[in-house]
C-alpha cells in the first residue's frame, strides 16, 4: 500500500512520451467505467489520445511512480488560448496523496507556459472531490447560460479558469 510520504518523494510529472497510451487509456478507463460507464467520445480520445489530442495542438501530462503511471490529465485544445482540462485520473491505490492536486497543478503550469488564457472543464455533480479541487486550484462554475452542449451524456458541472 502506497504512503504519503512514498508517493510524494518519488512523483514524477512529466508529458506524455511514447508507451504511456496503454496507462493513460487504462487509468481513464477504469474510473469512468466505475463511475459512469464509458461514453463513445471516451472510446474514440482514449483509442487515439496522438490523433485526438496531441496532433491538434494538446498536451498530455503523467504522473509516475519508479516505472509505473499512476496518473494522467491532458490539455484538449478548444480554440486559441483556451484549452479543456481532460482525461485527469489517479490510478485507485494512489488516490487520497495528492497526486491529483500535483497532476493538475503541473497542468494549469503548462498551460500558461503554453499562453493559455482561459481553461474549460466538465464534470459530474457525483464527484465532489474533484470538484473541490477543482475550486481549489482557481476554477470557477459556469452559469447555465455560458455552458455549451458537452459530447459526454455525464457531464452536468461546467467550470472555468481564467488564467
Amino acid at each position: 500500500m502506497a504512503s504519503l510520504s512514498s508517493v510524494s518523494s518519488a512523483l514524477l510529472l512529466r508529458p506524455f512520451q511514447a508507451g504511456d497510451a496503454e496507462a493513460f487509456r487504462t487509468l481513464n478507463e477504469e474510473w469512468i467505467a466505475a463511475n459512469f460507464g464509458l461514453e463513445e467520445k471516451d472510446h474514440t480520445t482514449l483509442r487515439d489520445p496522438d490523433g485526438q489530442i496531441l496532433r491538434p495542438g494538446g498536451a498530455i501530462f503523467m504522473a509516475i511512480t519508479g516505472h509505473t503511471a499512476i496518473g494522467c490529465c491532458a490539455l484538449v485544445p478548444i480554440e486559441p488560448g483556451v484549452y479543456e482540462v481532460a482525461k485527469m485520473a489517479v490510478e485507485r491505490s494512489h488516490r487520497g496523496f495528492g497526486v491529483g492536486r500535483k497532476i493538475l497543478e503541473y497542468t494549469i503550469a503548462q498551460a500558461r507556459a503554453r499562453g493559455a488564457t482561459r481553461l474549460y472543464l466538465e464534470t459530474n455533480k457525483t464527484l465532489l472531490n474533484a470538484i473541490h479541487l477543482y475550486e481549489s486550484v482557481g476554477f470557477r462554475h459556469l452559469p447555465p447560460e455560458r455552458v455549451t452542449p458537452s459530447p459526454y451524456a455525464r457531464a452536468n458541472v461546467f467550470m472555468e479558469m481564467v488564467l
